[in-house]
Parts: structure tokens; C-alpha cells; sequence
């Protein structure tokens, strides 16, 4: 076993838990002004023993600093990655607790049998605007529950001071590869020597471990290790109360002469009754009163346990209608009813839990159609036979319950072609469930990405996707009152219904905000390569926020590439950022999807300039999504009106000169055979 650098000192090894303690080094990176950037860049382990992996259950990667995102790159059969960031703004935001809760020093599990890792930092983050109180960042693999932070860490030096000789970290060993089914065939290699030894399977790493039979203690992995322990020296461990004499592996208990006991290991041993003849009718009439006695007492047993199970029945059916019509009234069940009665709602129903647990077929795991962060949606029959969405959410904390009717208020009256419509909710359980019409087409992701359905897809199609997607939110953020700033657009949240209509969905992340508002957000949702990098730095959600993510889905339209992807064997990278570098080095084409190469590259410019213009760093510079679907309802109707010309011309050469058409003769564009045209759409 070695560190990047240096050798690693052992502190204790436990035979047999499986596990060695060591020292590792710790990851560091200072700013100190004028671009003075040191970096120490990370640890490395590698065990040349092969029996040796870094312990996901006893480590955990830890990070400190107040501009620090920090990377682990590790291997295990597989390369993983994991990583932890931490933010403050201000040495008062700092948590002043010793819990690392993201604001001064995050910490995050790692990955199961490591053999190797690596940390780095994303240099990004650069500490150039904390350094007045925090020059430095630091990041290591150790110990759970062994870090306490201290905000005085953040100081110059004072980290690295304390902890110069490394930091505890464990890691999980093996006697041998193999499982204990195969391990003792192979006698030569076989690690259990000890003739009182055995092999376990180990329980942190693959392979197994040796330990000693019980009754017998010491080294299993010497011929002599494992010795005989006399049991009888140890009596709090190994009761008796009675004559206690050890054996080979184990020990005997017995009662002294004229005592006796059913076990003398467990209950104390008591004097033997002397046998009197005379006696024997009194104890045979004393046993047929102790049966009956028996009988009668087990029977009313019998009885009241009947009686207590029917009570406990009738409690439990009226605690649930009590816990029922708790949360409906939490829930704002009442005043949503209400609302409904002086029809302000007029599209949204009430459904009970039995309504939707018959829907789902108590929302078997079959009915799921999509899992994400916020809960789990379900496919639902109602008993009319309408197809539903049923998503069940994990959490809720108080304001939003607080806030719940009012948003299925303002919910319910979306009425837009390209938003999912909300039919819905039930009330009755902790955290409501909501009610969608159903989409049959899957989302926008599986149709450019899953492999299976990775068919053609024609750029009028594409264009038709992005502009309906970009006027259901220019709606949601012009229309709607107050706007709706949907909070983490994606194309798993574009549902594609009859006809790939598109129609956005899950407004797990949503805030609804007054005109001209913006909303600070303590912690920051969304999804990682869609996340807008402004929001991400102030926390401040607004609607530039899902222009940015909507710019990043209209790059997967015309590139046909996942927001965060990797090309063969080359490291994950962000769509965004290739799209970027690709545009400012003037090869567009050479991220474009093949597919779509064929038509005038003039279009996919002007479809690439609406992209460019969305990803702008800073929010102000970003269009309105409003504008962002006019120009693309023009380039679509452009591109339309292009290719029904092109058809009229070849309609033409055709008729003028049958004999000599040649359809290469017409240009870029080729025969409108393969274009995929969707009339009146």
C-alpha cells in the first residue's frame, strides 16, 4: 500500500473485523493574489496485494473551504466519480457548528471496493473571492464520524498545522480473493492454517476472511494461533451455576449430588425433593386440578385475545380516518373544497386514497412509468377508464403545505396545449398526490437518447419539439398569474403526448414569484448540466434561470448528445461547455447530429445563435422565452416554406424532362421523400 508520495504509516489492524487503520494525505489548494495559484492535487492509493480496498462504509470524502468543489476519481473494476462542494459568501455565512452542512465543509460517501483514488478540485472554484478569510481548500478520504470541523480551519495554515502527519483513514482487507466456497479447495493458498479456524465470507470487501472456532481465541492465520480458552476463568461471560469443568472448545455445567437444574448454564441448581409413597394420590389429584385450572385459564386467554385484536381492529380503522382527515385538513383540504364549491376551481377533482391505490393496483411497482428526485409517478385506470399520472411525492415541509392550495389555485388554471394538465389531487395522505393526464409517448429524453427508440428523428421534427417547448414557457412566465418560473427544465420534463406534442411537466422545483421579482433560494434544486451557473452562484432563481436550462435541451435537439456526456473512453464532459468552445473555434458542424448535416447549414446557424444566446453567463444578457419562441416559430416556418419550394421544383424538372431528372441535380436538400414533413402541424 502506498500514498501518491510517501509510504503509509499502519495504526492498528483488527483481525478479526477485516479492517487496517492508516494515515493519508490531504488534498490542498491556496490563492494568495496575483494569480498565485499552489495546488497539491490530491492522494493516490494503490494496493499491489490486491487484497486490500478503501471502505465506503468507514470512510467519507470531505471537503473545506468556502469556494471549493472537490473531486474524487476512483477505481473499481469501474471508473467512478463522485464530488462534494461547499460555498459561503462571507465569513458570517459560515457554519459555526462542527457539522459540515455544505457552508464551510461538505462531505459526501464513496464509492464501494476502491482500489484506487484520486482527488482534485475544479478550478473553477479558486478561493479569489474569499481569500480575505479563507485562502485555502482542502479535501480528503477519512474516517466517519473522525472529522469535527472548526471554522477556524478556513485560516491560513491552520488546517494543515493540526493534521501535517495526514489524516485516519480504514481500509477493508481479505485474507484471499476467493469466496469460502472455493477458498479451501486450493490448499497452497488457503489462509485458514489454524486446525481450529474457519472461513467467513467477508462482509466489506469481496473475498474472506479467517476466524477461530468458537471456544478457542487468538491468530487463525497461524498453524498454532487459534488456542483453547478456559471458560471457567471467565464467568461473567460463560455462566454456570453449578460445577464448571473445561473442555476442548467449549465447557461443562452440572449440579452438585442431591441438586438438580434443567440447564445449570442458565437457571441455578436446587435441592432434589425426597419421594414419599404415601404421597403420590395427593399429587395426582393436584396435577388433574392444575390441568383444569390450565384449561380454564388458556381458554378466557383465548377470549380476551379475540376480544383484543377485534378492539385493535375498530382502533386502528379509526385512527386512520382520524390521521385521514388530519391531513385533509393540513393539506388544506377544506379550503380547497371551498374553493372548488364557489367554483374558482372548476377543472381540479378531490380523488381519496382508495380511488388512486385501485387506480394503481396499490400502486404496484408494474404501474410505474418515472422515478425522479421529487417522488415517483404512476400509471392510473380510473374507474371511467381515463388513463392518468399519478405522481407521489417523497417530502413536503411546512411552507410548502402552507402553500399548496393556493399553487393547485393557480395550477389549475394553466390552460396551455404545451403544459401537462393538472385533473386533481388527494389530500389524505402527508404529502398530497397529484393527478396529470397521461402522456403515451414517454419524454423527450428517451426519444433522442434511450437506445431503442434512437430512430430518425427529422429536423422539422426537432424544430416543432423546441418551439412548442419554448411557448409553453414563455407562457408559464408571461401569462400565468403570478409567472411561474418552472425551476428545472430538462427533457425528462418534456412528455411527448398523441402526435410527439410536446407539453412540459413536474413543477417539483417551481416557484411562483410577483412580477419583476426574483427569489432567494437557501438550497439549490435542479439537475446537474442543465443547472443555470448564475443561479448556481447566488442562489437567486429567476426566469433567466430556465431560459439557460432550455438553451442546454434545444443543444441535445440538434447535437442528439445527453447534457453531461462522454465520447468512448474520454472523461464525462458538459454539453454547454463543448457547444461553446465548438461555435468560438468555428466547427459547429463537428458536434451537430450527423442526421441533420444534409440540410442548409444556414438554419442550423441561426438554431445555434438562439442556443448561444440562451447559455450567456449572465442573466441579463439572455433572451425572453417569449423571444426565444418567435425565433424559432420563424425559422421552423423558413425551413417549411424552403422545403416546399424544393418540392415544386423537383415537381417541375420532373414533368419538363422525365427522362433526364437526376434528384442530386437539385441541390443540398435531396428528395422530400426522406424530410419527414409534418403537415399542419
Amino acid at each position: 500500500m502506498h500514498n501518491s508520495s510517501s509510504r503509509m504509516e499502519i495504526y492498528n489492524i483488527s483481525l478479526l473485523g477485516g479492517q487496517v487503520r492508516v494515515s493519508t494525505l490531504i488534498a490542498s489548494k491556496c490563492y494568495y493574489g496575483n494569480n498565485d495559484n499552489r495546488n497539491t492535487d490530491g492522494w493516490a492509493t494503490a494496493n499491489t496485494a490486491r487484497f486490500f480496498t478503501i471502505s465506503s462504509k468507514a470512510n467519507k470524502l470531505t471537503a473545506i473551504g468556502c469556494s471549493t468543489l472537490a473531486y474524487l476519481k476512483g477505481y473499481n473494476k469501474h471508473s467512478v466519480r463522485t464530488g462534494c462542494l461547499s460555498m459561503c459568501l462571507d465569513k458570517e455565512s459560515v457554519d459555526q457548528s462542527s457539522m459540515c452542512s455544505g457552508m464551510g465543509c461538505c462531505q459526501t460517501s464513496i464509492a464501494p471496493n476502491l482500489t484506487y483514488l484520486n482527488i482534485t478540485f475544479d478550478t473553477r472554484y479558486d478561493n479569489s473571492e474569499v481569500s480575505g478569510f479563507d485562502p485555502c481548500s482542502y479535501a480528503f478520504v477519512a474516517e466517519q464520524d473522525w472529522f469535527k470541523f472548526n471554522a477556524s480551519y478556513l485560516e491560513d495554515n491552520k488546517f494543515t498545522e493540526k493534521f501535517k502527519d495526514g489524516v485516519p483513514s480504514v481500509f477493508d482487507w481479505v485474507a484471499g480473493i476467493q469466496s469460502c466456497d472455493e477458498a479451501p479447495k486450493n490448499r497452497s493458498s488457503y489462509a485458514c492454517i489454524s486446525k481450529n479456524s474457519h472461513c467467513v465470507n467477508s462482509a466489506n470487501a469481496t473475498g474472506y476472511l479467517c476466524n477461530c472456532n468458537d471456544g478457542f481465541e487468538g491468530n487463525p492465520y497461524l498453524e498454532d494461533g487459534c488456542q483453547d480458552i478456559n471458560e471457567c476463568q471467565y464467568p461473567d461471560k460463560y455462566q454456570c451455576f453449578g460445577n464448571c469443568s473445561n473442555t476442548i472448545g467449549g465447557y461443562d455445567c452440572s449440579c452438585a449430588a442431591g441438586t438438580h437444574s434443567i440447564n445449570p448454564k442458565k437457571s441455578t441448581c436446587t435441592p432434589d425433593a425426597a419421594l414419599d409413597p404415601s404421597n403420590e394420590k395427593d399429587t395426582a389429584s393436584e396435577k388433574a386440578k392444575l390441568t383444569k385450572m390450565f384449561i380454564g385459564i388458556s381458554s378466557c386467554a383465548i377470549i380476551l385475545l379475540i376480544c383484543f385484536f377485534a378492539l385493535l381492529i375498530e382502533c386502528q380503522k379509526k385512527r386512520l380516518m382520524r390521521e385521514k382527515e388530519k391531513f385533509f385538513q393540513e393539506n388544506g383540504g377544506l379550503l380547497l373544497y371551498e374553493q372548488i364549491r364557489s367554483k374558482q376551481i372548476d377543472t381540479v377533482r378531490i380523488f381519496t386514497t382508495e380511488e388512486l391505490k385501485q387506480a394503481t393496483n396499490n400502486f404496484d411497482s408494474s404501474r410505474e412509468v418515472g422515478r425522479g428526485s421529487y417522488g415517483t409517478v404512476y400509471k392510473g385506470i380510473l374507474k371511467d377508464n381515463r388513463i392518468v399520472a399519478i405522481k407521489r411525492s417523497k417530502i413536503m415541509n411546512m411552507v410548502q403545505k402552507d402553500d399548496f392550495v393556493q399553487e393547485m389555485v393557480i395550477l389549475s388554471q394553466i390552460n396551455h396545449i404545451n403544459v401537462v394538465r393538472l385533473l386533481g389531487c388527494c389530500l389524505e395522505v402527508e404529502v398530497p398526490m397529484l393527478v396529470y393526464e397521461f402522456m403515451p409517448n414517454g419524454t423527450l429524453f428517451d426519444l433522442i437518447h434511450v437506445t431503442y427508440r434512437r430512430s430518425s428523428i427529422s429536423l422539422d421534427s426537432r424544430l416543432r419539439i423546441a418551439q412548442e417547448s419554448a411557448e409553453a414557457l414563455a407562457y408559464l412566465h408571461s401569462s400565468a398569474s403570478p409567472p411561474i418560473v418552472h425551476g428545472d427544465v430538462k427533457s425528462p420534463n418534456i412528455l411527448l403526448g398523441d402526435n410527439n406534442i410536446a407539453k412540459v411537466t413536474d413543477f417539483g422545483a417551481s416557484r411562483m414569484l410577483p412580477k419583476d421579482e426574483i427569489q432567494f433560494m437557501t438550497m439549490v434544486q435542479g439537475t446537474l448540466g442543465y443547472l443555470d451557473p448564475e443561479y448556481l452562484q447566488e442562489r437567486q432563481l429567476t426566469e433567466k434561470s430556465d431560459v439557460y436550462s432550455f438553451g442546454v435541451v434545444l443543444l441535445e435537439l440538434i447535437t442528439r448528445k445527453t447534457a453531461i456526456y462522454s465520447e468512448g473512453t474520454e472523461e464525462k464532459k458538459s454539453l454547454a461547455s463543448s457547444f461553446l468552445l465548438a461555435l468560438k473555434e468555428s466547427r459547429l458542424e463537428s458536434i451537430l447530429d450527423r442526421n441533420i448535416l444534409g440540410v442548409r447549414i444556414e438554419l442550423l446557424q441561426e438554431v445555434a445563435q438562439i442556443a448561444k444566446s440562451c447559455l450567456s453567463m449572465r442573466g441579463e444578457e439572455r433572451p425572453l422565452m417569449s423571444e426565444v419562441a418567435e425565433r424559432l416559430r420563424f425559422i421552423r416556418r423558413t425551413w417549411r416554406e424552403q422545403l416546399t419550394e424544393h418540392a415544386s421544383e423537383e415537381t417541375e424538372c420532373l414533368l419538363e424532362n422525365p427522362s433526364n431528372y437526376d434528384p442530386s441535380s437539385t441541390g443540398r436538400h435531396g428528395s422530400l421523400m426522406g424530410l419527414d414533413l409534418e403537415i399542419g402541424r
